[in-house]
C-alpha cells in the first residue's frame, strides 16, 4: 500500500515514515507538512492512503480532506492526530475520512488499522468510539422532538419512503429534515447517523 504522510512536525513525519517502511506491505511515498501540500502531491502521484494530521498551517487536515475526497474519492484518508474531542472526530468523518487514530497508538496498532481500512472497514479505535458515545446525549439535545423521532427511525433501518408513510409526511420533507439533522450533529451521512443512534442507545442502557 502506498502511503502519504501529512504532518506539520517534520520529525513526526520522518519517524512515521521510517517505522511504517519496515512493514513489508506498506510503503511511504511522500511526506508533506500541510494540507495544501497534500493536495498538490495528489496531483502528481496517487497514494492509496493518506495519514492526515488535523491542526496544520496553510490548510488544516479537515479542509484538505474535503477537497481530496471530492477530487480523488478513491484515496482513503486516516486522520492521525492528538485531538480526541468529539467535534473534530465528527468533522473529520463528515469531511470523508474513513478512519480516525490517535498518535499515541503503537506503530503495530497503526499498521493493523491501516490494513483494516484498506479492507473496507471504517476505523475508529475504542478510545475514539468512547468519545463519540459520551457525546451522544449532548448531541441529541440539539434536535427537535420530530428530528429525534426521525433519527430513531433511521437508526431502526427505515427508508425515507417508509418514514414518510409512518409519519404522514412527504419524502422531500424527510430528506430535508435528515439533512438538517446531519448538519446539526456534524455527521456525514445516514449510515453515520444510524451508528450515532445505536451508540446513543447503548450509552443509555
Amino acid at each position: 500500500m502506498k502511503i502519504l504522510i501529512v504532518d506539520d512536525d517534520p520529525l513526526v513525519g520522518q519517524s512515521l515514515q521510517l517505522l511504517l517502511n519496515k512493514e513489508k506491505d506498506l510503503t511511504v511515498i511522500g511526506n508533506v507538512t500541510n494540507g495544501q501540500e497534500a493536495i498538490d502531491f495528489c496531483k502528481e502521484k496517487t497514494p492509496d492512503l493518506i495519514l492526515m494530521d488535523i491542526q496544520m498551517p496553510v490548510l488544516n487536515g479537515i479542509e484538505s480532506t474535503k477537497i481530496i475526497k471530492r477530487t480523488y474519492p478513491i484515496i482513503q484518508i486516516m486522520m492521525l492526530t492528538t485531538f480526541k474531542d468529539a467535534r473534530n472526530i465528527r468533522l473529520a468523518l463528515k469531511a470523508g475520512a474513513e478512519g480516525y487514530l490517535i498518535k499515541s497508538n503503537s506503530i503495530e496498532k497503526m499498521a493493523e488499522q491501516i490494513r483494516a481500512l484498506q479492507s473496507g472497514a471504517t476505523v475508529l479505535t475504542p478510545d475514539v468510539l468512547q468519545t463519540l458515545m459520551q457525546q451522544g446525549k449532548k448531541g441529541l439535545e440539539q434536535l427537535t422532538d420530530r428530528e429525534v423521532e426521525i433519527t430513531t427511525l433511521v437508526g431502526e433501518g427505515l427508508s425515507n419512503k417508509e418514514i414518510a408513510k409512518q409519519l404522514y409526511l412527504g419524502e422531500g420533507t424527510i430528506r430535508n429534515v435528515i439533512s438538517t439533522i446531519l448538519d446539526k450533529l456534524e455527521i456525514r451521512d445516514r449510515t453515520q447517523l444510524a451508528i450515532f443512534y445505536w451508540q446513543k442507545k447503548h450509552n443509555d442502557t
